[in-house]
């Protein structure tokens, strides 16, 4: 009766289990893995959901690519990191998930093939599977910093290859795509006729002062890069993304008019929230300034705690929520999570879950309230 495309194995794993478990029980958990914005006691502007009851939003304008107004919000929002990106190159979604969809709809036939980096999201899987395109990872190495593997990328290209798929900064690893590396798979995707698929929702959140480079400037090669209010305004319950499609003219082109079809079949941003998009990026930077500020003292608690414990250290970081801890690997990261779970009453997320190669690997978020952070992590250290 149901496809083989959801055939997925639906038990919970053994992290999960004794995740739910300890819930069940009622006892206190520290939660290291918190990264809903929402839950972690952000003040947001007054009135920041009043737009989406604008009186106009009762009027039904389906426009396929996202309504005019909305998509120059997105365009103004580039221009102020100091980008120029033209509303006719924005493409609005119901958030970066179905910009994905899109995108392996856009780009591959059934089997055909992504390449995707390694340790990064798990959801990516699932978006896949669901469109019957096979992801193929390349590794990220780890060497006082985080560089893409171009040799192992380069020998993974296969006759099915259709894209490379760059998250920008890397969840969890939080690291940026060096220059050097763009003008490098810029080529091999022009030598290949291949494309590049971006996931900047984490852009906005670097350590350092300096903007960085967003793919919605790249030229080199057709490329399509995400973003949405979920991590910019720290909404994800609001549920608007896009993608901006660059590079050269006649693919760019050819890009926008078939994902027009695509985006006209579904219509799904709903007309308040893209009559309010303006407004809720207005909105962002008062959000972003506390969650900048959580981050950069979370990470300096961290850093006090590590001190004191030199079998353990974290991985450099430039942007994002998170944190990767390189701990001792007596024993499975899973094992180590469980185990940390049960003792210890506090939660963090086996590297596992992100496809680390090795175990030794534990990884936190940088955004729970910091009086519980700093409980969690001197429990964490303590058991370990």
């Amino acid at each position: 009766m149901f496809a083989a495309r959801t055939a997925w194995s639906l038990a919970p794993n053994r992290f999960s289990a004794a995740l739910e478990e300890a819930r069940r029980s009622g006892r206190e958990l520290l939660d290291l893995t918190e990264s809903n914005p929402t839950r972690v006691g952000l003040r947001y502007p007054a009135g920041t959901l009043e737009s989406l009851s604008a009186p106009r939003g009762l009027e039904y304008r389906p426009e396929a690519l996202g309504l005019q107004e909305a998509r120059e919000a997105v365009s103004a929002y580039y221009r102020e990191l100091g980008w120029e990106v033209t509303p006719d190159s924005v493409v609005l979604t119901s958030g970066t998930s179905e910009a994905y969809s899109f995108l392996f709809r856009l780009l591959c036939d059934p089997g055909d093939e992504v390449l995707v980096a390694a340790p990064s999201y798990p959801l990516l899987d699932f978006l896949a599977d669901i469109q019957d395109v096979k992801l193929v990872p390349y590794p990220l190495l780890y060497d006082h910093g985080w560089q893409i593997d171009l040799h192992t990328l380069e020998q993974r290209l296969s006759s099915r290859s259709r894209a490379v798929l760059l998250v920008h900064p890397n969840n969890p690893t939080g690291s940026y795509v060096r220059s050097a590396e763009r003008e490098a798979l810029n080529q091999i995707c022009a030598a290949r006729g291949m494309a590049l698929i971006a996931d900047e929702v984490f852009l906005d959140f670097a350590l350092a002062d300096k903007p960085p480079f967003t793919f919605a400037a790249n030229q080199g090669v057709l490329t399509c890069t995400l973003s949405g209010l979920s991590k910019i305004a720290a909404l994800p319950q609001v549920k608007l993304g896009w993608m901006v499609v660059s590079g050269p003219e006649s693919q760019r082109r050819e890009a926008l008019e078939r994902l027009e079809v695509i985006a006209d079949t579904y219509l799904s941003v709903g007309t308040p929230v893209q009559l309010a998009t303006a407004g809720l990026l207005r909105n962002r930077a008062q959000v972003q300034q506390q969650l900048r500020e959580r981050v950069r003292t979370n990470l300096a608690e961290l850093d006090r705690q590590l001190a004191a414990r030199p079998t353990c250290r974290r991985l450099e970081v430039e942007a994002g929520w998170y944190a990767v801890l390189r701990v001792p690997a007596v024993r499975s990261d899973e094992d180590l999570a469980i185990m940390l779970l049960r003792q210890h009453g506090v939660v963090v997320h086996p590297g596992h879950f992100y496809d680390f190669a090795t175990d030794g690997h534990l990884v936190i978020s940088l955004i729970p309230p910091p009086d519980r952070f700093t409980d969690g992590l001197r429990r964490l250290f303590t058991a370990l």
